[in-house]
């Protein structure tokens, strides 16, 4: 997928050829939410509100920090969140917990993320329905539960739907994948709760099928990996000769923030949940990278490798609608008791 994504862009040759391909995918996802919405299949509450945070295409949209961002929200209004996610990039099977110490190449780097940035217990497993009543189980405390991905996991019930876009790249050429980005036809948006553009100094996408909120990508303290709790302001490090690496889903996006900081660097670019090796990095260099590639570098990490927060920071009207919501119909005391199937 990674090789593919500057073809997801616009129309080339390559997207062109995997049209049969796209057709194929398309036709297996039209079919299997026809399965959900007439009843053939299932869905499972599980007894508490459950908020999805997904999106409908690949290759990075911004959904970790808006959801990282969204469980401390709710964590301030006094609920006690828990997080379910796929673990994306993890060997883990069945239902495992995220602890501060878990291997990423385990439970998957954005789930330990989330873990570290919110408190919050955090549960993965490809099931989202198991992984959330085994989160229940273990941490019966917890009145409702955000989901890191899963918006086409429909097999959990849940009582709103977020779906986030990253306003650089939009809905690309708007072919399935894997000739194009979309994991859903753009039309899905029309039947989620609220979509999130999430943006890096970006224009919105204006030609979308439905209206959006808008959030800022913001870069927030920095740490050196080998101090992560020692955290100073971004201007207090020096402005030149970086060496800039990222594995995640928008790279240039990364840079350019870099670039909007007047730094000088030199990239070097990875896919997206890279593990990465001790070689991997110079060792002797002075190295900035994000919070989600600095949790995959821990244990080896040199004194002069850095990370750099990444915040999602939403506008005004998109928090008066979460509350709206949250006020109208998401209080946990109102939701129907666990389904036990």
């Amino acid at each position: 997928m990674f090789k593919l994504q500057p073809h997801w862009t616009r129309l080339t040759l390559v997207s062109l050829l995997l049209l049969p391909l796209a057709g194929l995918f398309a036709l297996i996802v039209w079919m299997r939410r026809l399965a959900y919405r007439r009843g053939w299949r299932p869905s499972f509450s599980v007894g508490i509100p459950v908020i999805i945070v997904g999106n409908i295409t690949a290759g990075g949209s911004g959904k970790t920090p808006l959801v990282i961002w969204l469980v401390n929200w709710l964590s301030r209004r006094g609920y006690r969140p828990g997080v379910v996610s796929r673990g994306y990039g993890g060997s883990a099977t069945g239902a495992v917990e995220v602890h501060t110490h878990s291997d990423p190449a385990v439970v998957g780097d954005e789930p330990l993320l989330i873990h570290y940035k919110t408190n919050a217990p955090v549960m993965v497993g490809r099931d989202r329905v198991l992984a959330a009543r085994t989160l229940l189980a273990r941490h019966p405390g917890i009145d409702i539960i955000v989901a890191d991905d899963g918006l086409q996991h429909y097999r959990l019930h849940r009582d709103l739907e977020l779906a986030v876009l990253d306003a650089r790249t939009g809905l690309g050429n708007g072919l399935p994948l894997p000739a194009g980005p979309l994991r859903e036809p753009a039309s899905r948006l029309e039947t989620v709760d609220a979509l999130v553009q999430i943006r890096r100094g970006d224009t919105p996408v204006n030609t979308l099928p439905v209206a959006s909120y808008q959030a800022e990508f913001a870069l927030g303290k920095a740490y050196a990996l080998t101090q992560p709790d020692h955290k100073v302001d971004i201007t207090d490090l020096p402005g030149s000769d970086w060496q800039a690496i990222t594995g995640i889903g928008q790279p240039q996006g990364f840079f350019d923030m870099l670039s909007r900081l007047g730094w000088g660097f030199r990239t070097k670019t990875f896919p997206d949940h890279h593990r990465y090796r001790p070689d991997d990095i110079p060792a002797a260099a002075r190295v900035v990278m994000t919070e989600k590639d600095a949790v995959k570098c821990l244990a080896f990490a040199q004194p002069d490798w850095w990370a750099l927060e990444l915040e999602a920071r939403p506008e005004a009207a998109f928090i008066r609608f979460l509350e709206d919501r949250f006020k109208s119909a998401l209080h946990p005391a109102a939701t129907a008791p666990h389904d036990n199937r």
